[in-house]
């Protein structure tokens, strides 16, 4: 460790020069110069012996977040509690055998390209320069600055699913030089996690030139998964720094019902080219009241695990886009049951698994309107969620900071949380009559046509009553949760 300790030691030692204004350089550039140095030279360090170093990386990192805690949050209360969520990070690593198995693991099975491409950009230009840099332009611009965008490069796809979400926008493709023009925006602000989805991804013809130009950035990528092979692979070695996110239903019964006929065996055939090259990927599922005791099944979880995912995004079904089918939602009962069974998972398997609508607890609400993250479509449209299509402006007519001040997303951050029971943390099902409330106040217009037909008739009415029931059901599970923690401090 006695390198480490030096590196770390001239990094903050030339840190507080640069603040002083001892050093005829741009603090940013050094910044990102010394860090992107250290990392590479921990991940070299950590991935020799990952079981014992993985340890020592967590305690480091702990000391910088928290050192940089002290120099851009001028709020005690807002750091005191910036600093409790990375002492409990580094603490769940340290003392948790699941979480030190699985960072062990994220070493072991990962190429060098994406260690010092997409891990490093996820991890320390996102997280440890991007989070100051990102505070410090909220006071400059006075507006909220979100940790990630979603893009969809191309709303094209090659698959014909029931019920997709985005199965109702126009088929457009942004043009490379808009594209281009965001992500320089987005990293002067400092966002460096660009989410991708679609449409298929994929099929957006200037996908590696992006990410090529763009090495800075995490790209987090959901797609279908078809059209990942041996030529697709080479091209993501090479580029370092896009992960895959492949959407899946189950077992093939189940995905080929929803996605089409061989869809899933050609997904089996992409997860084992990814985990085979060292490509981190993970996978998402869109649970419904028919398919949610398979998707969280001990069975399909671990077979997950062993093709080589990292990590697992779970959504809801919500009745928006291509077909809107209400009867496909998950009941109260069984929402409370998958509340349960996701806490359950993360404890017993080496994978990252996150429920957008039960980990509420993890974000304190609603990450969408620009708090956390926003949706931009092909076209440019400027949405607050990716199942909230409601368009708030354009990006080809504003820069991204105008956008980021637009009615829809103050009105957004206005009624956030949208409820001090964070298991009810969703304004679209769980809090269906604020999200009328933000649009009604803000003057937001419909992305298509019918896409607020949640918000009125049959289907602000089926939404107001699963939400009442939701909201009786999810109280007494935060019940079980506070005692259960008082028990375990007692």
């Amino acid at each position: 460790m006695l390198f480490i300790r030096t590196d770390v030691r001239t990094y903050l030692i030339l840190i507080e020069k640069l603040e002083g204004g001892r050093v005829n350089v741009s603090k940013e550039f050094f910044e990102d110069l010394a860090l992107k140095n250290l990392s590479i030279f921990l991940v070299k360090y950590v991935k020799k012996d990952p079981e014992s170093n993985i340890d020592k990386l967590a305690n480091l990192l702990n000391k910088l977040l928290v050192l940089k805690a002290g120099k851009f949050i001028a709020n005690e209360g807002e750091k005191k509690e910036y600093e409790d969520v990375i002492e409990y990070a580094r603490k769940s690593v340290v003392s948790d055998p699941n979480i030190k198995e699985y960072f062990a693991k994220v070493f072991k099975q990962t190429s060098d390209s994406y260690l010092k491409g997409f891990l490093i950009n996820l991890f320390i230009r996102s997280t440890l320069i991007g989070v100051p840099k990102r505070k410090r332009n909220e006071q400059k611009f006075g507006v909220r600055i979100p940790a990630a965008i979603l893009i969809d490069p191309t709303e094209a796809c090659n698959l014909h699913c029931k019920g997709c979400w985005a199965g109702k926008y126009d088929i457009n493709v942004m043009p490379f030089e808009l594209f281009d023009r965001i992500l320089n925006e987005a990293k002067e602000l400092g966002i460096h996690f660009i989410v991708l989805s679609g449409g298929e991804p994929t099929l957006y013809p200037h996908l590696f030139d992006i990410a090529t130009k763009h090495k800075d950035v995490a790209f987090m990528m959901y797609t279908n998964g078809t059209l990942i092979d041996e030529k697709m692979v080479e091209q993501l070695l090479k580029t370092g720094n896009i992960s895959p996110v492949i959407s899946l239903e189950g077992w093939e019964k189940e995905t080929d019902e929803r996605r089409g006929s061989g869809v899933f065996q050609k997904i089996m055939q992409s997860m084992d080219l990814l985990r085979e090259n060292g490509i981190p990927f993970g996978f998402s599922v869109t649970v419904t009241r028919r398919n949610y005791k398979v998707l969280f099944s001990d069975e399909f979880i671990r077979f997950m695990v062993d093709k080589g995912a990292l990590y697992g995004w779970s959504f809801h079904y919500i009745p928006i886009g291509r077909d809107p089918d209400y009867s496909a939602m998950i009941t109260p009962e069984q929402r409370k049951w998958l509340a349960g069974r996701v806490r359950e998972i993360r404890k017993t398997y080496p994978l990252m698994f996150f429920d957008f609508w039960n980990d509420g607890e993890l974000v304190k609400g609603c990450i969408a309107g620009g708090r956390y993250y926003f949706h931009i479509t092909a076209n440019g449209n400027v949405e607050p969620c990716a199942f909230a299509h409601v368009k708030c402006d354009n990006i080809r007519e504003k820069s991204l900071v105008e956008v980021l001040g637009n009615r829809v997303f103050r009105a957004y951050q206005k009624y956030q949380p949208v409820s001090q029971n964070y298991l009810r943390p969703c304004p679209i099902i769980d809090r269906p009559e604020v999200l009328r409330t933000i649009v009604k106040e803000s003057g937001g217009v419909p992305s298509y046509e019918g896409a607020l037909n949640i918000l009125e008739g049959e289907g602000a009415e089926f939404l107001d009553k699963l939400s009442a029931e939701w909201e009786k059901v999810s109280e007494g599970i935060l019940k079980e949760r506070v005692q259960a923690a008082e028990l375990g401090r007692s």
